[in-house]
């Protein structure tokens, strides 16, 4: 099986796709990301679900994207000769194409084609049918797809195939386009034309982007893929376009992220508005205020790419899952879990959003003061944490840290932007809580503060303490708790959330490196004025990405594997933030809470 870091990300900003350097689109979901997958592959093997397209023999691979977009373009060299092909996505109307092009550069090469369609995760056959212009048609229930090309395809045991050579200047191309079975057949389309228009609004895209010194390349790539992870019409941006992608190999660590978290979402806002993207951070607060309209007491940490509350895990047990990694998940019932950190994350991400210029919206505020009203209720309780464990709630620190950042946020809001609120109040519950975790939340013994009040260990997400401003980096304990967690979390250059040994999420033990804590100790780096070693560690993560700028949500590094969904949001916004601070560029870390509010 292809590792994580050989697939390629392609996608339309309604779904998305991964293609595998042999050739191979492995996971295609359709229409959306979190729709059930006609190419499973990625979590079995090639009987549920792939398009092959490769030499029939083999060959020397490099790819690379045109530069500024997501398209594609691997080139497969052999004794007889060169082919590029040219793999991208695109969208018309209520209709998804998965484009490809097989363009002939040197000698001749033999090629294959191999189309499995297995709707439904793999697990149901389509009703395959050639209609009457040549082209193919696979039908289940109300889904169909429809393949078009001059090729010609044989259909062997559920298998469309098709052996063709390709000389210098050919061009062959290829489009699979979903669309409804009990609507009109969809015309056909000229790839030409949407190669070119696909390109073109990529590259306009880009071209906003303005700078980030001299890590500009990687933080371009990363802002592309978050941008590829963002419907174009709700404005949801989801974690990752995978499901059960193992954080730790053949474990059981293996959930769906095809969803929108609150706390990823604020973060992308906070990494978009920071590169000149304002239209994308107003969509995704048009979401935002969709999404959590409603009870505060039933604010959810993710939903839907619309919106949608009900995300009900359950279990494929027909796919054997990558490399073996049972059990296969779609769902998340960490939906139902309680993370008091995502209000924190949400109220600075508005606050950020008004500093920078998005208009006003006095519906927000409105929300916003609901949010505020029930979190004076609830701070003081204990959660599941950023790490949605499974083994019970504690006082989680980074939780309450959150919590003082929330209402540290609404009370920058209202004294700058003139808005109506009880601060006073507000500034009380800071200090309350700022005192609290000061106490509890703290070993005087290891000068460190700790997981959740009462433990002995730490927790990566402590990093963030002056990140959010909640002390000064000049601050001792801050030092502390960055040499604790150097001494306990820090295995093979890269940082671990925190010792899966102590059960506190009722999972089996180890897991890779989380990437994005990583990242964090690299800027606290900055924060502590220790500019050569956040520049190795920096430069370190930038060489786990793979050949195409792509990181996962983790890395092991004994197998020196990408492991976890692909590609993640929340490393690409780690990596991006993480730059401007190395850069000097608009200083992110430092930038994110008020003297005043550091002192409680």
């Amino acid at each position: 099986m292809a590792k994580i870091e050989d697939y390629a990300l392609i996608g339309n900003r309604e779904t998305a796709a991964l293609v595998c350097r042999n050739g191979s689109v492995d996971w295609l979901c359709m229409p959306r990301f979190d729709s059930q997958a006609f190419f499973s592959a990625l979590l079995g093997d090639e009987t549920h679900g792939h398009w092959r397209i490769s030499p029939d023999e083999d060959a020397v691979t490099t790819r690379c994207y045109v530069e500024g977009t997501l398209v594609l373009e691997t080139s497969h060299k052999t004794a007889h000769g060169t082919v590029t092909v040219t793999d991208f996505m695109t969208r018309e109307e209520d209709r998804s194409y998965l484009m490809r092009r097989v363009t002939g550069v040197k000698g001749m090469m033999k090629m294959l084609m191999s189309l499995v369609v297995r709707p439904d995760y793999g697990s149901t056959l389509p009703w395959a049918s050639r209609l009457e212009d040549g082209r193919m048609q696979y039908i289940s229930g109300p889904e169909r797809l429809v393949l078009q090309t001059p090729v010609h395809l044989k259909n062997e045991d559920m298998e469309s195939v098709a052996h063709f050579e390709i000389n210098a200047g050919e061009t062959y191309d290829f489009v699979l386009g979903w669309s409804r079975s009990y609507q009109a057949l969809p015309p056909p389309v000229m790839l030409g034309n949407a190669l070119r228009q696909t390109r073109e609004q990529w590259q306009l895209w880009a071209e906003r982007f303005t700078g980030a010194g001299k890590y500009s390349d990687a933080v371009e790539r990363s802002l592309l893929t978050l941008r590829a992870l963002g419907h174009f019409e709700t404005g949801g941006i989801v974690a990752a376009p995978t499901t059960s992608l193992p954080e730790s190999l053949s474990g059981a660590r293996n959930w769906d992220y095809r969803f929108c978290w609150l706390r990823d979402a604020s973060l992308t806002l906070f990494a978009l508005l920071q590169s000149n993207y304002q239209e994308e951070a107003e969509l995704w607060r048009h979401w935002l205020v969709r999404a959590i309209a409603g009870s505060p007491a039933q604010l959810q940490i993710m939903y839907g790419v619309a919106g949608e509350k009900w995300l009900d895990e359950r279990e494929l047990p027909w796919l054997p899952g990558y490399e073996n990694s049972r059990p296969v998940r779609i769902g998340n019932a960490a939906s139902g879990q309680i993370q008091l950190d995502i209000y924190g994350e949400v109220m600075e991400a508005l606050y950020i959003a008004r500093k920078t210029g998005l208009p006003q919206d006095t519906e927000v505020w409105a929300i916003q003061l609901e949010m505020l009203k029930h979190l004076a209720e609830i701070w003081d309780q204990p959660d599941d944490g950023i790490w949605e464990v499974r083994g019970g709630r504690q006082h989680f620190v980074h939780s309450k840290i959150m919590a003082w950042l929330a209402f540290d946020s609404a009370i920058r809001s209202a004294q700058e932007f003139a808005l109506e609120g009880p601060i006073e109040r507000w500034k009380n519950l800071r200090a309350r809580i700022h005192a609290e975790v000061c106490l509890k939340g703290f070993d005087k013994k290891r000068n460190s503060f700790v997981q959740y009040y009462g433990a002995k260990g730490v927790d990566a997400a402590l990093l963030l303490i002056p990140m959010v401003g909640f002390l000064p980096a000049s601050d001792p304990r801050v030092a502390g708790t960055v040499k604790a967690i150097e001494e306990e979390l820090l295995q093979d250059g890269l940082v671990l959330r925190y010792r899966t040994e102590n059960g506190v999420d009722g999972l089996a033990r180890g897991e890779g490196a989380f990437l994005a804590c990583s990242f964090w100790l690299a800027t606290n780096y900055v924060l502590l004025n220790r500019m050569e070693e956040a520049h190795k560690l920096f430069e370190y993560l930038l060489s786990l990405r793979n050949d195409l700028g792509l990181l996962a949500e983790e890395y092991d590094p004994r197998a020196k594997r990408q492991v976890g969904n692909f590609p993640q949001a929340f490393s690409h916004i780690a990596l991006i933030n993480t730059a401007y601070s190395l850069a000097r560029v608009n200083q992110p870390a430092t930038e994110r809470a008020s003297a005043e509010a550091a002192n409680g």
